[in-house]
């Protein structure tokens, strides 16, 4: 039943890939907007499913969860009637309260550490599909790029881009010490495969989701497409790989390479009619990283 639970979030999640139907879920909220506040209430309904199945679940829990979601709402409510051409700060609120938490595990203490990694997935998943209730449907921001490929470079933008990118990302890894020399693949050739989705919807695809169409999206809307809010997107993406191993934190070596990373894969969405083609190459490098360094 947990794993269930992670899939059925995860599906809905990619459900949200269908213009459609994130359409219908625009209309259903526009048509009356105190319906977005039933979004926590449903969300930390399903948080503490999880924490029952886990033997997690208590009141304050419950309650910290509840005001976690809730808070990004707030934010989202109190700029509802504000053009959407033009991001307030209060959108730009809504997304670290969405982060934040999660980034430096705010009330891990809570939650036995038996139950942590499953839980903490959990909230992962909840928080990435409700900035896209937010984002994509409340708010109906423009340039999110959270659809199906819609055009051929779609599918070569993220190859380019890796062919570009990792002889640079290589390089500067080894020089500063971030990674050792490459070596063959340690691991059978069919767990190497069964790790592409894992790194794909895991990993990549909600850091894309964040730092692509929410924050870099966000910058370009409020501050103008160029290359300084590229830049300043990419510097965020890799200020978030501080806290990350396996080196001494602040891991300012692999900030580094993070935010190289992140100006090819902010280049690839700004070429691509997708996030998913950012993604694609996010995956990729975060693959040939795992398996040959």
């Amino acid at each position: 039943m947990p794993t269930l639970l992670v899939a059925l979030l995860l599906a809905a999640v990619l459900s949200l890939l269908c213009t459609a139907i994130q359409t219908r879920v625009a209309k259903f909220l526009h048509r009356r907007p105190a319906r977005v506040w039933g979004l926590p209430v449903v969300l930390t309904a399903v948080f503490s499913a999880a924490a029952l199945f886990v033997h997690a679940w208590t009141l304050p829990l419950t309650v910290a969860v509840l005001a976690y979601t809730a808070a990004p709402v707030l934010c989202a409510w109190t700029v509802r009637e504000q053009p959407r051409d033009r991001p307030a700060l209060a959108d730009f609120a809504a997304i670290l309260l969405l982060w934040l938490p999660l980034e430096f595990s705010a009330g891990a203490r809570m939650v036995p550490r038996a139950a942590q990694g499953y839980l903490h997935t959990v909230a992962y998943a909840i928080a990435i599909l409700l900035a896209l209730l937010l984002f994509a449907a409340f708010r109906s921001f423009p340039g999110l790029k959270y659809n199906l490929p819609r055009e051929r470079r779609d599918y070569w933008l993220p190859l380019i881009g890796f062919a570009a990118a990792a002889p640079i990302l290589i390089i500067l890894g080894f020089w500063i010490g971030f990674i050792p020399a490459p070596h063959g693949p340690l691991q059978r050739p069919a767990a190497m495969a069964e790790a592409v989705p894992v790194i794909f919807f895991g990993t990549a695809l909600p850091e894309e989701i964040l730092f692509r169409s929410l924050i870099q999206n966000l910058l370009m809307r409020r501050f103008g497409a160029s290359w300084r809010t590229l830049l300043a997107a990419s510097v965020i993406f890799g200020c978030a790989h501080l806290d990350n191993g396996p080196q001494p934190l602040p891991n300012w070596r692999y900030a580094i390479v993070a935010t190289v990373a992140g100006v090819a894969y902010g280049a690839v969405f700004q070429r691509a009619s997708t996030v998913l083609s950012s993604a694609a190459l996010h995956a990729m490098v975060d693959w040939t990283k795992h398996y040959f360094f």
